[in-house]
């Protein structure tokens, strides 16, 4: 795997990571309140959604999907699609596990990232520790004025194509991540106000999108889950 790619799926991960502790963070942010000045529509409406999902989501411990990840590329003929599971435990794990075209794994474990791809040859262990201390500081124990100073935030509503969902656009301010990670869209359910789907749009203009289905909050994790061969 080359280093460009590397960073892309390191990015890809990261995102995710991020992404799951926002939907499925503890309720430490929900003292802030919303000022009583006027603001903008969007700004209201994501300060709404960031509270609600603090409130809603504070009991959550694990969670359990099926993913499907569409990448797009200038160096691809068409749209590459993989299939797989994805399983969250908080505070810091997350499995992804690929089915489809061929078997591979990224977990997550507080501070390391080991991403295995057997067909490949690729076996590679990571340190995510500042990583994981920003989603920490911006997702887990930030409030929506801190996420606005690393982030443009857009909040385009309605979700399009996603009637049911809120749509939510994220575009870095900072330079060292922009240069890897363009863009941001998360697209939350209205009702269970968790995540549906989400896109990543990278500086080269490739694009990772993964949807979720059969999403169970507080479901069972087997033992093994977190390990990259599991019992």
């Amino acid at each position: 795997m080359s280093v460009p790619a590397r960073r892309r799926a390191a990015h890809a991960v990261a995102a995710l990571a991020a992404a799951c502790a926002w939907c499925a963070a503890s309720p430490s942010a929900q003292t802030e309140k919303a000022s009583p000045s006027p603001h903008a529509a969007a700004t209201d409406s994501f300060d709404e959604l960031y509270a609600k999902g603090k409130r809603l989501n504070d009991s959550m411990k694990t969670l359990t999907a099926r993913f499907t990840e569409t990448t797009t590329s200038s160096l691809l003929t068409r749209p590459l699609v993989a299939r797989g599971r994805v399983a969250v435990e908080r505070p810091a794990r997350i499995a992804l596990r690929y089915s489809e075209p061929d078997a591979r794994t990224v977990l997550i474990d507080g501070n390391t990232m080991t991403m295995s791809w057997p067909s490949r040859g690729v076996r590679q262990v990571s340190n995510i520790a500042t990583t994981q201390a920003r989603i920490q500081k911006y997702f887990v124990n930030g409030t929506p004025g801190d996420l606005r100073r690393e982030f443009t935030i857009e909040d385009r509503g309605a979700g399009g194509d996603r009637p049911n969902d809120y749509a939510i656009a994220m575009l870095p301010k900072r330079k060292q991540i922009r240069e890897n990670l363009a863009r941001l869209d998360l697209w939350v359910n209205r009702t269970t106000l968790l995540l549906d789907a989400m896109k990543m749009t990278f500086a080269s203009g490739d694009t990772k999108t993964m949807t979720f289905e059969d999403v169970v909050p507080n479901a069972p994790i087997p033992p093994g889950s977190f390990s990259v061969d599991p019992d």
